[in-house]
């Protein structure tokens, strides 16, 4: 098997399984209970919490658990528009957004708020300048994305926070969910207000997440209920996938430090080959691209769930679009923005590495790639022309 979609998920690193079991077996009280088993609980909480926000360089209280990036991002937008809407009802973002922030927006559009969708360039980047022209005085939400997650573009977090830095009163919001362990965000010197994490994006499980929110920033909370995570987050903390979590971000982050160079070397060895393939197209882009997403369209004619089913023959696992977009068979809106064409934004397939691909792995996935095609072009009657 080689599996080329991490940015969908990760494989569970073992250690982390075998700290989530433990602690499910072990330490399966509810944290909130007085008594000793939940005392146990407890500590293990507090302690996956210290040393969550020691690896983040936040403070253990500014530290919120979620389910998930979805419900982090959600978090994040509705409750700073439903706690700070009388200061303001404006919110900026961009046209290429993950859905979990790009579908709260058009919620809170339906609801009275404003939203203006920066376009990005061909390079998947929108500029500090674009932001700086976008601000109104009841601006109260700036929400940008640190990785894209189709194709890999950095966007300019630290300019933007810049610039945010002389409107105090407008809050930044970053989807950190694609960059975390690959590639690096200096929170303080960003001035980010909110971040979101996943743990499934580095080898943690389904199910864990969290959202940064800096002392003094308010929230409205989105579940309401026994009043855990300071109020803010209502719910029984899921303690094993937490401590799990912290786990797999000390074990990601350690990756990070030994392996990062291997891996944009692996990812430029795969690029080089994909590029060789007639009529394919990469559209990732060159410069300020995270290390382990590669975008490339096929040539025309191709569809590309069936091209993802014809390689999952060879065992060989990519995807399309984003993971929660992938079963709507509509054109990249990440490539429509950067304008490549509807064609292209059609036939977009993603490869996204971990620091557990190999090398070994690019000659095989590349002959099976072009082997596809050239099944599915016989059948298609295609000659990979583009469009």
């Amino acid at each position: 098997m080689i599996y080329l979609d991490n940015s969908a998920t990760t494989k569970p690193f073992p250690e982390v399984v075998d700290a989530f079991a433990t602690v499910a077996s072990h330490y399966f009280a509810n944290p909130s209970s007085l008594h000793g088993l939940g005392m146990k609980a407890e500590r293990l909480l507090k302690q996956a919490r210290e040393q969550i926000a020691a690896m983040l360089d936040v403070k253990p209280s500014e530290i919120v658990f979620t389910s998930g990036g979805t419900e982090a991002n959600n978090f994040a937008i509705k409750g700073v528009a439903w706690q700070y809407r009388r200061r303001g009802r404006h919110i900026i973002t961009t046209e290429i957004e993950h859905p979990s922030v790009a579908e709260p927006c058009r919620q809170l559009e339906e609801l009275g708020f404003e939203v203006t969708y920066l376009p990005v360039g061909p390079d998947g980047r929108v500029s500090a300048e674009q932001v700086a022209r976008a601000l109104r005085d009841d601006t109260i939400l700036v929400s940008v994305m640190h990785v894209n997650n189709e194709v890999g573009a950095v966007q300019p977090i630290e300019e933007i926070g810049a610039v945010l830095a002389r409107h105090p009163k407008t809050l930044f919001h970053v989807d950190r969910v694609q960059g975390i362990g690959k590639v690096p965000l200096d929170v303080k010197r960003c001035g980010i207000d909110l971040f979101t994490v996943s743990a499934h994006k580095f080898h943690g499980l389904r199910g864990a997440g969290l959202l940064y929110v800096r002392d003094g920033v308010r929230l409205t909370p989105l579940i309401a209920g026994g009043g855990q995570e300071r109020q803010l987050r209502s719910g029984t903390e899921n303690v094993a996938a937490i401590v799990a979590m912290a786990k797999a971000l000390r074990l990601a982050l350690e990756r990070y430090e030994r392996d990062i160079g291997w891996l944009r070397e692996l990812k430029a060895e795969w690029l080089q080959a994909l590029a060789a393939i007639p009529g394919l197209s990469i559209n990732t882009p060159e410069r300020d691209s995270a290390p382990h997403i590669i975008n490339f369209s096929l040539p025309s004619g191709i569809k590309p769930e069936v091209f993802v089913h014809e390689l999952e023959k060879s065992e060989i696992y990519v995807s399309t679009t984003s993971a929660c977009s992938s079963k709507r068979r509509a054109p990249s809106k990440t490539l429509l923005a950067m304008g490549v064409g509807e064609g292209r934004a059609e036939r977009g397939i993603r490869i996204s590495l971990s620091f557990d691909n190999r090398r070994e792995e690019i000659k095989p996935a590349v002959a099976a790639i072009q082997q596809a095609i050239k099944t599915l072009s016989e059948v298609t009657g295609s000659h990979g022309d583009e469009v």
